[in-house]
């Protein structure tokens, strides 16, 4: 739970502390001394947008820290570690600092996060609750959230397989739609690849050929000119008519060092390295003989060498650049081939496959819905209760979860989803339109709650709501801003008595202008304003309980010091205390 928020430079607060506890904590104060800054600032932390027009005039940055006790919150020191948190002594401090120039850092025990897994890591915490959220209450997607909560881990078990099943279909007839739909592209698409692979095929070109043919044919173009150089090369080395060689030069260089090598040794040693070049020379003269013999020149070849080459650069131009790449394009072309030859295939694949996954889906629509139904009938008897303890004793909150029946499609289109023989739309929760349905009071008709409900009993609603699904949900804290806006007199009473209910088994934290609820608390914060003529400044104050009668008294009659006020106000304070001693 959280133990403390720390809010410094946040609107008209400079620098306070809230310290927190288990049970009911309400917030009071003057209109206008910031008591919603507290829920503003609890909107950092769980990651909210930012904005600077909040920091407070002539400071550079704002700060919020929560420190979070970790008791029991297993999934949440996880989810710290992950972030590169740390808990220290079974506590972590959350932090969001926004500059004046609108630039915002998020921190999760003591670590640098984006302010995207400061969400993550704080929205199990918390549920925060403003007047907005009772106007979110009147759209049927809230409505239904709120039933699916209710129901627990059987309706989420129960979604969770009919989103699977709705994902799939989604991703199967998209698929189908698009292969229907290109059948023509593919048939023109396979016939170019069939030309192409004959193409290639009549050729039948052989990996690296391009590169051995070009050699092949330049020395066929050349020959004369190869022939011509080699047998001179052979003349140079070693002379068949007697002119000088190089051989004949080598071997008197050897002749001539010999004659001396008596008398050095080194001289010797030059000699015998002339040797082994004369036998390198007359091993070359012969391989260079060798390879002017084989010389020859052969016009044919050398045109069938021209005119393969000529076939070769017809399939490069087209399908790669060298043959190599040619015969890569051809087996991936074959392999396209065989893909898009069974498209016919492919779409009675994906037909079946549609119509065992709708098959599956509607029996999963089927299961969602009948268990919606059954904790529809339970959630709407316990709000109806709670709602008789809110000073509405003749409500009766009823929740109808319908299905929209729709005529049958044409055969071959997609569309509703056939579930116990009929035509249903559906989405990717399911089937069901989950509608909330308030009778005020005796012989009235129930009616949607935009339409039945007056601002206060909206709220009753809300909060009647909150108290069943307590049981049901993980969040440790709830948070109330204003939300008992439009309710009075004894109703008020029963408001306070049913979060003082609901902070039996969570904390609960309430900025309220109602001393009816103020007086349930277990911890009563002030927020107090001052100014010095220039700069207005709030700061926050745990009351005591002479401090109590004198804040519920201005909250009362707006005069602190009223005999008839202060009188009211205890009683007010002794008929909460005997309900908060009956827990």
């Amino acid at each position: 739970m959280l133990e403390e928020i720390r809010i410094s430079s946040l609107g008209v607060i400079d620098s306070s502390t809230l310290e927190l506890g288990p049970g009911l904590t309400v917030i009071t104060g003057e209109t206008g001394a910031g008591k919603t800054m507290i829920v503003t600032a609890l909107g950092l932390l769980l990651g909210g947008r930012a904005d600077s027009g909040a920091v407070r005039t002539g400071a550079k940055t704002a700060r919020v820290e929560g420190v979070v006790r970790v008791g029991d919150l297993d999934t949440f020191a996880r989810a710290v570690d992950a972030a590169g948190g740390e808990v220290e002594d079974e506590r972590v401090v959350l932090a969001r600092n926004v500059s004046a120039e609108g630039r915002s850092r998020a921190f999760v025990g003591g670590a640098s996060v984006p302010v995207s897994v400061l969400a993550d890591v704080a929205e199990p915490l918390v549920a925060v609750h403003g007047q907005s959220d009772q106007h979110r209450l009147l759209q049927a997607r809230a409505q239904r959230e709120a039933l699916d909560r209710f129901g627990g881990e059987t309706i989420a078990a129960l979604a969770a397989t009919y989103a699977d099943l709705h994902r799939r279909l989604e991703a199967t007839e998209r698929e189908l739609a698009e292969v229907v739909a290109t059948a023509r592209e593919r048939a023109q698409e396979a016939d170019l690849l069939r030309f192409g692979l004959g193409e290639v095929e009549r050729v039948a070109p052989e990996p690296g050929e391009d590169v051995a043919l070009a050699a092949e044919e330049s020395r066929l173009g050349f020959s004369d000119t190869l022939r011509t150089a080699a047998e001179q090369a052979r003349e140079a080395l070693s002379s068949e008519v007697g002119d000088p060689d190089a051989l004949a030069t080598t071997a008197a260089a050897r002749s001539l060092l010999d004659g001396v090598r008596e008398h050095d040794t080194e001289a010797g040693e030059l000699a015998d390295r002339l040797a082994e070049i004369t036998y390198l020379l007359s091993d070359l003269a012969a391989d260079v003989a060798s390879y002017a013999a084989r010389i020859d020149t052969d016009p044919a070849r050398l045109a069938a060498v021209s005119e393969r080459r000529a076939a070769l650069t017809a399939l490069t131009r087209k399908y790669g650049e060298t043959i190599d790449d040619v015969l890569a394009w051809a087996e991936r072309s074959a392999t396209r081939l065989l893909d898009l030859d069974h498209t016919d295939e492919r779409i009675d694949r994906l037909r079946a496959e549609q119509a065992e996954l709708r098959r599956g889906l509607a029996g999963a629509a089927a299961a969602l819905s009948a268990a919606r139904t059954e904790a529809a009938g339970r959630l709407a008897e316990e709000v109806t209760a709670e709602l008789t303890l809110l000073a509405m004793p003749h409500a009766r909150l009823g929740i109808e979860v319908r299905q929209h029946e729709v005529d049958e499609p044409a055969p071959g289109t997609d569309g509703p989803l056939l579930v116990d023989g009929r035509w249903l739309r559906f989405t990717a929760s399911g089937t069901d339109e989950v509608e909330l349905l308030l009778a005020a009071n005796t012989g009235s008709e129930p009616r949607p709650l935009g339409k039945g409900a007056s601002g206060g009993e909206l709220s009753r609603v809300m909060l009647a709501l909150e108290v069943a699904l307590a049981g049901t949900s993980p969040v440790p804290t709830f948070v109330f801003d204003e939300v008992d806006a439009g309710v009075g007199g004894a109703a008020a009473v029963e408001v306070g008595r049913r979060l003082a209910q609901l902070a039996r088994s969570a904390q609960v934290l309430v900025v309220t202008h109602l001393p009816q609820v103020a007086a349930y608390a277990d911890r009563h914060v002030v927020v107090e304003k001052s100014s010095d003529g220039t700069v207005t400044s709030s700061g926050l104050s745990v009351v005591d309980e002479e401090q109590r009668e004198r804040e519920l008294s201005r909250m009362l009659a707006g005069l602190a010091d009223s005999e008839s006020a202060l009188a009211h106000a205890r009683e007010l304070l002794d008929v909460a205390q005997e309900a908060r001693s009956a827990r």
